[in-house]
C-alpha cells in the first residue's frame, strides 16, 4: 500500500479524516482541521525591515503578536502606535475578528509600525472579502485620512554596500602623488 493510503487509514481510523459528499465538486476525503477552518485573510506588512504576516479569523476579537497579546507588547512608549487602527475605527469594528500576527526581522520601532500596519491592512481584507465593499471604503478612507503609511508600505530599503568604498555611495579618497 502506497503511503498518502496508509496516512488515510489511520486518519480514518483515529477519526481524523472522513469522507465528504461536496456540493459540486465531488466527493473527498477532508481532514478535521479543514472541515473547521474559520474564514480568514492573510495581510502582510513590511517597514524598514520587520516583516509581518496577520491572519484575521472570525471569532471574538483577540490581538497576538508572536503569541503574546498585544497589550503586552514592549516597548510600553510605542505600545500605543500598535492601538491606532483600533482607537481610529472603534473597537466594535474589531469584534467579531480575532487578529494573529508574526513578526521577525528589525528593531523595535519598525517592528511596532509594521504590527500597526498589518492589523490595518488585515481588517480591510477581512471587510472586503466577507463583509461588505462599503464597510472596507469606509475603513480605508478612515485610516488614509489619518495616516497613509497605516494601508501603503515604505518602499525604502537599505541600500549594499559597492567596491571602492567603505558604503554604499562613499569613496576611498583619491590620490594623485
Amino acid at each position: 500500500m502506497n503511503r498518502t493510503g496508509t496516512i488515510l487509514d489511520l486518519g480514518f481510523f483515529l477519526g481524523v479524516w472522513h469522507w465528504e459528499k461536496g456540493f459540486g465538486e465531488g466527493e473527498r476525503w477532508v481532514s478535521e482541521r479543514q472541515q473547521r477552518r474559520p474564514e480568514e485573510v492573510i495581510a502582510v506588512a513590511l517597514a524598514d525591515a520587520s516583516i509581518h504576516g496577520a491572519i484575521g479569523f472570525e471569532r471574538g476579537g483577540a490581538f497576538e503578536v508572536n503569541g503574546v497579546p498585544i497589550e503586552l507588547v514592549k516597548p510600553e512608549i510605542l505600545r500605543l502606535k500598535a492601538f491606532e487602527p483600533v482607537l481610529l475605527l472603534g473597537r466594535q469594528r474589531f469584534m467579531g475578528v480575532d487578529i494573529r500576527i508574526r513578526v521577525r526581522g528589525g528593531g523595535k520601532t519598525s517592528q511596532i509600525y509594521a504590527i500597526r500596519q498589518s492589523i490595518a491592512k488585515a481588517l480591510v481584507a477581512y471587510h472586503q472579502k466577507y463583509v461588505d465593499e462599503q464597510s472596507k471604503k469606509e475603513i480605508k478612507d478612515i485610516l488614509g485620512r489619518y495616516d497613509r503609511t497605516l494601508l501603503v508600505a515604505d518602499p525604502r530599503r537599505c541600500e549594499p554596500k559597492k567596491f571602492g568604498g567603505r558604503g554604499a555611495r562613499a569613496r576611498f579618497q583619491k590620490s594623485y602623488r
